[in-house]
């Protein structure tokens, strides 16, 4: 998720805070801090208060974290990379490479996660038993319980992108043996729930309650957006089901010498022709790919001593498909790779270049012509 603070990793995943999470945090420590703790137990002096709220806030946010490391950790066990887990405004999304291969595999990676919440509940509601006589041990424990259920419950609601959504495309998905059926019934479903918080939210509003009322319609648009975005990419991969590479990339690569200078290559190139990635190859035999990141990375008044041959990238860091590979599995390989193009090599022989620029255009046609 871009606008992130990377804080760490667990099993090579990339841990992040975006940067509304500061905002919520200090929302839910103050809330704490200022109204249930006072509350639920008077007497005990600002710093107090203030020193709790901020420890049960990060507890419950360490519980979502653990929530998204359940269904990580089931995602990696099934041989799914996890790109990242980042903490934002409404808890945390991990970030899964591709899709399931199968529903099973959907299934037991979307009820990872409620399940782990409803431990958590069990856990702190344990703890609370034990230490309900140690008010500062005990407030945040109950606390902690009840938002982990909270939390477990409302994400076995079967609406997408909540994990009771994913649940139910499994289901869906293991009756119609349809992956498409199934992401359109369940982006139905998370739409549909995500105008009824709309409307809720509206009426709550109504009716006086401002902010929770305009918390709840945020909150359904948050959802709407993400079922919308699913049902758009679902619909993607069975417009391109069984198409391979060789069918949207281009054959016509741009190819520079390796010696070629930088600024000549600027102005000849990108600015004149509009392109932003170039083949380095010898008889077919790729020798490197480089993008405008790397001309970038050049301080720009080294350009006209830099040569191509310097800053490309090399094969053997370069992710590369065949020509009769899948096309969405391509796309999915760009992704792990975090670029935005492929050269296409049949043996050690470069063929072609596939780029989304390409893959949108691909679409884009047969759209037009209705295929």
């Amino acid at each position: 998720m871009q606008g992130s603070l990377t804080i760490g990793r667990v099993w090579g995943i990339p841990i992040g805070l975006h940067y509304s999470w500061f905002l919520v945090f200090g929302l839910i420590t103050w809330s704490l801090a200022g109204g249930y703790f006072p509350e639920k137990y008077p007497g005990w002096g600002l710093a107090t208060y203030l020193l709790v709220g901020a420890a049960t806030s990060l507890l419950f946010f360490s519980s979502v974290l653990v929530h998204e490391l359940g269904h990580s950790w089931v995602a990696l066990r099934n041989a799914i990379p996890i790109r990242s887990i980042t903490l934002f405004i409404f808890g945390g999304i991990a970030q899964i490479g591709r899709e399931p291969p199968s529903a099973g595999v959907e299934f037991r990676i979307a009820i990872a996660g409620p399940l782990t919440s409803l431990g958590l509940a069990g856990l702190f509601g344990g703890t609370w038993l034990v230490t309900r006589d140690i008010a500062f041990l005990a407030a945040p424990m109950i606390w902690l319980a009840r938002i982990n259920l909270t939390l477990g419950l409302f994400n076995l609601i079967p609406g997408f992108p909540l994990d009771g959504g994913r649940v139910f495309r499994a289901l869906v998905w293991r009756l119609t043996g349809s992956f498409y059926r199934a992401s359109q019934a369940a982006s139905l479903a998370g739409q549909m729930l995500a105008f009824g918080f709309i409307g809720l939210g509206v009426l709550i509003a109504l009716r006086g309650n401002v902010g929770e009322g305009v918390w709840l319609a945020f909150i359904g648009w948050f959802l709407q957006n993400a079922a919308a975005a699913s049902h758009a990419q679902a619909s993607l991969g069975e417009l391109l089901r069984g198409v391979t590479v060789a069918q949207a990339m281009t054959r016509d690569c741009p190819r520079v010498a390796g010696d070629l200078l930088l600024d000549r290559l600027v102005q000849e190139e990108v600015l004149a022709k509009g392109r932003r990635c170039f083949l380095v190859a010898d008889d077919g035999h790729l020798r490197g790919l480089l993008t405008l990141h790397e001309v970038k990375a050049v301080p720009r008044e080294r350009w006209g001593q830099v040569r191509v041959d310097e800053v490309m990238t090399r094969p053997d860091r370069l992710a590369a498909v065949g020509p009769q590979e899948d096309l969405v599995a391509a796309l999915a390989k760009m992704d792990d790779a975090n670029v935005a193009q492929l050269p296409v090599l049949a043996g050690d022989q470069l063929v072609g270049m596939l780029t989304r620029e390409h893959v949108l255009h691909y679409v884009r046609v047969r759209a037009e012509l209705g295929v």
